[in-house]
C-alpha cells in the first residue's frame, strides 16, 4: 500500500484528489458566505420590521376597515393569549423576508456569477431587476384592486338579527385575517414572475415563442384555474388575477421573439467569424 502511494503514478492520483477537493471547499465556503450574509440581512430587517409592526399590521389591514368604514362597532379578535405576539412575529418576519429580498437575490448572484461568461452575467441582471418590479406590481394590484372587492363580496353574508334568527357579523381573528393578506400578496406578485420564467426558458431553450403561442388556449384554461385556487371565491377577484396573467403571458412571447432573435444573430456572427 505504501509502494502505490509512494510511486509516482500513485502521487499523480493522491495530487489529482487534493486539487478536486480544492474548489468543492472554495464553493461550499462562499456559499456560506452568502448564505451567512443573507440571514443577516433578514435579522437585520426583522428587527427593524419587528419596531414597526403594528403599523405594518395597520396597512395591511385598511383594504377591511376601508370597507367597514367609521363603524364603531367593528373588531379584530383572538382567541389565544399568545396570538397578537406572534401575529406581530410573523407581520415583522414577513415584511423582513421583502426588504431583505433585494440583498438575498444580489447574493444569488454573486455567488452564480463567477461561473457565468461575461454576455450570461450582462442577460441576468435584467432578470434581477424585473423580479422585483414584478412582484410588487401583483402585490399592488391585490392590496388596491382585488382586496376591497372580495372584502365587499364576503361582508355582503352578514344578516342583521330578526324575530327567529340571530345576527350575522364578521369578527375576524387577527391571525387568520393576517394570513390570508400575506398569502394573496405572496401568491399575486409569485404569478407576476411568468414573464420572467418563461423568457429565461426561452433563453435556455426548454420554450419557445412558436409553442407558447400553439399552446396559448391551454395556458387560458390554466391561468382562469390558478385564478380559481388562490383569489377569494369571488368571479371578480379571479378575473382581475386572470386578465393581468394572460397579458403577461402574451408579453413572454414576445420577450421569447426578442430572445430567438438575439440567439440567431449571435449565431450568425459566429458562423460569419
Amino acid at each position: 500500500m505504501s509502494d502505490t502511494l509512494n510511486s509516482p503514478d500513485g502521487e499523480d492520483a493522491y495530487d489529482e484528489v487534493q486539487d478536486a477537493k480544492a474548489p468543492l471547499i472554495a464553493h461550499l465556503v462562499e456559499l456560506r458566505n452568502r448564505l451567512l450574509y443573507a440571514v443577516v440581512a433578514i435579522i437585520v430587517a426583522f428587527i427593524f420590521c419587528f419596531y414597526f409592526a403594528e403599523g405594518i399590521y395597520a396597512f395591511l389591514m385598511k383594504p377591511l376597515v376601508d370597507v367597514v368604514g367609521e363603524d364603531q362597532g367593528r373588531r379584530m379578535i383572538f382567541t389565544a393569549l399568545h396570538e397578537a405576539f406572534f401575529t406581530y412575529i410573523k407581520v415583522a418576519f414577513w415584511a423582513a423576508f421583502m426588504l431583505a429580498f433585494p440583498i438575498i437575490a444580489s447574493q444569488i448572484y454573486m455567488f452564480v456569477a463567477p461561473g457565468l461568461y461575461q454576455n450570461e452575467k450582462s442577460a441576468f441582471v435584467p432578470f434581477l431587476v424585473a423580479t422585483p418590479i414584478l412582484f410588487l406590481l401583483g402585490a399592488a394590484m391585490v392590496y388596491y384592486m382585488v382586496m376591497p372587492f372580495a372584502w365587499e363580496f364576503f361582508l355582503s353574508f352578514e344578516a342583521p338579527s330578526g324575530d327567529e334568527s340571530l345576527a350575522i357579523q364578521l369578527e375576524p381573528k387577527v391571525g387568520e385575517y393576517l394570513s390570508l393578506v400575506m398569502k394573496l400578496l405572496f401568491a399575486f406578485g409569485l404569478c407576476f414572475q411568468l414573464p420572467v420564467l418563461l423568457t429565461l426558458l426561452a433563453k435556455v431553450g426548454i420554450a419557445s415563442a412558436q409553442g407558447m403561442r400553439e399552446k396559448r388556449k391551454y395556458a387560458i384554461v390554466a391561468v382562469f384555474v390558478v385564478a380559481a385556487i388562490i383569489t377569494p371565491p369571488d368571479p371578480i377577484s379571479q378575473i382581475t388575477l386572470a386578465i393581468p396573467i394572460i397579458l403577461l403571458y402574451e408579453i413572454s412571447i414576445w420577450c421569447a421573439v426578442y430572445v430567438e432573435r438575439q440567439r440567431a444573430k449571435a449565431e450568425a456572427a459566429a458562423e460569419a467569424e
